[in-house]
């Protein structure tokens, strides 16, 4: 690897970056015609969600959508369509049955899902709910020696908060206006003094759940039942892994811990707290899959035309792996979808670009940007130490899609002043559709990052929020029916058009300055 150097092809785009932008608008026309006409976006977001089901990376699931869409894209005519190891992930999981009930004071069937990397009951437990009561690690150990084969939940206080707005929104102008308007701080900021005391508290509260899951998995008990405080009206949040997906080889098993629909979890918690004996009946059965431990992105490639430019890349992606309490559709079939219909139309209309289009369909984005940063370590550089390998200087652009199935609004530009008058006239024809907004913010949690660590640069798009944080986002309500078929068509032919313009344009995209190399502490 090297140090940063920039090519001919950077140099033209950074010195004429503010001249008018050439745009095909009759390409740009028959983009949308296919786009919305002959659309296939629903179509394989069927395939990687009700076909496909939950996509836990390395799970079945995964590579049930892994190989559809490497078939998918062989037919249209991609190449080197394939699976891309990045690196060892760890093993898969996928859940085989799960029977939760309350029998007594009285049988009712409980809303509940078990989480990521548990263990199974080994057959069906019948067990006796105890509440504890935790404010610290010492109060934690006056309930040792009495968790054995019990239903174990930590005490709840919280009281269910009513919500008087609709589940399903749209960006309103007033909102767009405020994010255009957007101008990011003249000086750093620096760490507040003393510290925040919000992270501490989580900190604290963190390292307590530990211990807490630590001392009921010592003891031996049946189950450890959970609630998101987001969690109403039966909508069920199974986001976050109850063991870790190397446990099992290290030999340290997570006790069976279920996430609970926020309702059943607080009647069962006032029935106990009153004195009423509660029992349940639990029946799961999981599965690890450990026979292949590494990591594996889909990629595949459209190769550009030009001479001179078909090695500079224009990169489009979306994360395939979900988590499992549903299909993962609008986290994130439908950014995968559009990314394929992305390459589909190209195909379709057989647009011959200048440059390479690839996607890469990552995994791992759940478990913190794996995928996107294994392939960014194999292939483009360092992101601690930022040195980089040739592909650095090769890539103009990665387009990302990854805030559910809301139509696209606009861009955050990540600071990016540079592509600010270049995007405004690639959103021309689109204005109709609602999308004219460009925002200097940034906007976090997902692949595009990767990229932007090494000064390559990753654009989100700005979505329309429809129900994501309120109903799909890692919950058991995120399959095909929370689609939204018109928003997907729209999401797609306006990647389409800006893939298309970033692969014609004279010069790469305008970059930022390359980030500082990462301090270690030591």
């Amino acid at each position: 690897m090297r140090k940063l150097l920039l090519s001919a092809s950077l140099l033209l785009s950074l010195s004429g970056f503010a001249q008018e932008e050439k745009v095909d608008q009759d390409i740009i026309n028959k983009i949308i015609k296919e786009g919305t006409t002959n659309s296939q976006v629903m179509n394989i977001a069927f395939h990687l969600t009700d076909v496909s089901g939950p996509r836990l990376t390395n799970s079945p699931g995964y590579y049930r959508a892994a190989d559809y869409a490497i078939a998918e894209m062989k037919k249209w005519g991609l190449s080197k369509a394939a699976l891309d190891p990045w690196g060892e992930f760890g093993q898969g999981w996928q859940l085989k049955k799960s029977y939760v009930a309350m029998t007594a004071p009285y049988y009712k069937p409980i809303l509940a899902y078990p989480k990521t990397w548990t263990q199974s009951t080994k057959g069906l437990q019948k067990a006796e709910v105890v509440v504890i009561t935790v404010k610290d690690s010492t109060e934690l150990m006056q309930y040792k020696g009495k968790l054995a084969g019990k239903v174990v939940l930590v005490n709840r206080t919280d009281e269910y908060k009513h919500s008087f707005k609709p589940d399903a929104t749209r960006y309103t102008e007033e909102e767009l206006q405020k994010m255009a308007a957007y101008q990011p701080p003249t000086q750093p900021q620096g760490p507040r003094q003393g510290g925040n005391p919000n992270m501490a508290r989580f900190a604290g509260a963190q390292r307590l759940n530990t211990l807490i899951k630590e001392l009921i998995t010592s003891e031996g008990a049946a189950a450890f039942l959970t609630a998101s405080t987001a969690s109403h009206d039966g909508t069920i949040f199974v986001q976050n892994p109850a063991g870790n997906r190397n446990d099992f080889v290290n030999g340290k098993p997570s006790v069976l811990e279920i996430s609970v629909a926020y309702e059943d979890l607080k009647t069962i918690n006032r029935l106990v707290n009153m004195g009423t004996k509660v029992e349940m009946e639990l029946d799961v059965q999981s599965e690890f899959t450990d026979k292949d431990v590494k990591g594996y992105n889909v990629i595949g490639e459209i190769k550009g035309t030009d001479p001179k430019l078909k090695d500079e890349v224009v990169m489009i992606g979306a994360h395939l792996d979900s988590w499992h309490g549903a299909t993962g559709a609008t986290d994130n079939a439908a950014g995968c979808a559009v990314m394929m219909e992305v390459m589909r139309i190209f195909k379709a209309l057989n647009l011959q670009p200048k440059r390479t289009i690839r996607i890469a369909l990552w995994s791992g984005e759940e478990q913190g940007l794996l995928g996107s940063r294994g392939w960014i370590k194999n292939y483009v550089g360092d992101r601690v130490t930022k040195e980089v390998k040739p592909e650095q200087q090769k890539i103009s652009a990665y387009y990302n899609i990854d805030n559910g199935t809301g139509k696209i609004r606009g861009v955050y530009l990540e600071g990016n002043t540079g592509v600010q008058p270049i995007f405004a006239k690639w959103l021309e024809p689109f204005k109709e559709m609602g999308a004219s907004t460009l925002t200097l913010q940034n906007t976090g949690g997902t692949d595009h990052i990767s990229f932007n660590e090494l000064g390559i640069p990753g654009f989100q798009f700005i979505q329309d929020e429809i129900e994501y944080d309120t109903r799909t986002h890692h919950t058991t309500m995120d399959s095909y029916d929370h689609l939204v078929a018109d928003d997907l068509k729209q999401m797609a032919v306006i990647v389409a058009s800006f893939v298309y313009n970033t692969a014609q344009r004279d010069g790469l995209l305008p970059r930022k300055e390359m980030p500082k190399p990462v301090q270690m502490q030591r």
